[in-house]
């Protein structure tokens, strides 16, 4: 099932699921709750009344549906460990919420991690059950990450971040000699895979680009200009510069879901960008520091 998104209007919310939208699963089409049971062992939701048109009508039983047809329901939530650390607010109007997110929080749900991402928790401090992130940062890279207040404001927000539109300046700290002479552009084509940990970089047309300067003390200033899966930790692990507390790069290090004692040393220290509903020009700057 896809993870969870805003709930569509009139579609009613499921208690303990503050915050949290509905999964849509597109149908195969036949009886639902035969398709259901089928397909992921959860007929039972439709025998509960948890499964839902876009309306908020709920289906049942005697519910046949065609092929293609998109239906709403409440996954289970998975037990996670709390992340014991804050989401500071840098800025918020009506259009915006910018905050500094710590290490160890997902930015959105996926997998494993619901309750415990800044954009439910936030949904929940701030009462915004319309916020939505117009990009992300990695679970384990802390920083300025940007939020939408209302619905109609995502895709312009969003296509501002896909187009490259937004200067992105991040600090890593490294251990180890650098490969090659610095400052240097570094341009490679980056692949990751869906069910694995790694991004690796493969022959071919470079997708990613990344602009790393050193700054003293094991300190580097990263710039990227695209904006692919681990690109900089993996940019960095190619030049002989993993980035200090980063378990995936060079190699997979198995961490305990609940061990903090180990952040990784990369930060997203300042968005620039013009904004695409006001014009301003606008500059946020993360008041975290590495080490």
């Amino acid at each position: 099932m896809r993870r969870p998104a805003a709930s569509p209007k009139g579609l009613p919310e499921r208690p303990g699921h503050e915050g949290i939208g509905p999964a849509r699963l597109k149908v195969q089409g036949g009886r639902l709750v035969d398709e259901l049971e089928r397909r992921f062992g959860a007929g039972w939701k439709v025998r509960a009344g948890e499964v839902f048109s876009r309306d908020g009508t709920v289906l049942d039983e005697s519910t046949v549906l065609p092929p293609g047809s998109h239906v709403y329901l409440y996954r289970d939530l998975p037990d996670e460990v709390d992340v014991p650390f804050d989401i500071p607010v840098l800025y918020r109007d009506d259009d915006i919420v910018v905050v500094d997110k710590p290490h160890f929080l997902a930015t959105m749900p996926r997998g494993g991690h619901v309750t415990q991402t800044a954009l439910v928790r936030l949904r929940r401090e701030l009462d915004l059950p319309e916020l939505a992130p117009a990009h992300r940062l990695d679970r384990l890279t802390a920083g300025v990450l940007l939020f939408t207040v209302r619905r109609e404001l995502r895709g312009a927000y969003q296509t501002m971040f896909a187009r490259g539109d937004v200067q992105k300046t991040y600090l890593a700290h490294a251990e180890g000699v650098p490969k090659i002479a610095l400052p240097a552009t570094l341009r490679s084509r980056i692949v990751k895979h869906r069910g694995r940990l790694q991004a690796f970089e493969e022959p071919g047309e470079p997708n990613a680009e990344t602009y790393v300067e050193a700054v003293g003390d094991g300190l580097y200033r990263l710039t990227p200009r695209t904006g692919r899966t681990h690109q900089l930790r993996v940019h960095m692990a190619s030049i002989g510069l993993p980035i200090t507390g980063d378990p995936f790069y060079p190699t997979v290090i198995d961490v305990a879901p609940g061990d903090f004692s180990r952040p990784l040393q990369l930060l997203a220290k300042r968005l620039m960008f013009d904004d695409p509903v006001s014009g301003a020009r606008r500059e946020f700057v993360s008041r975290r520091t590495l080490g």
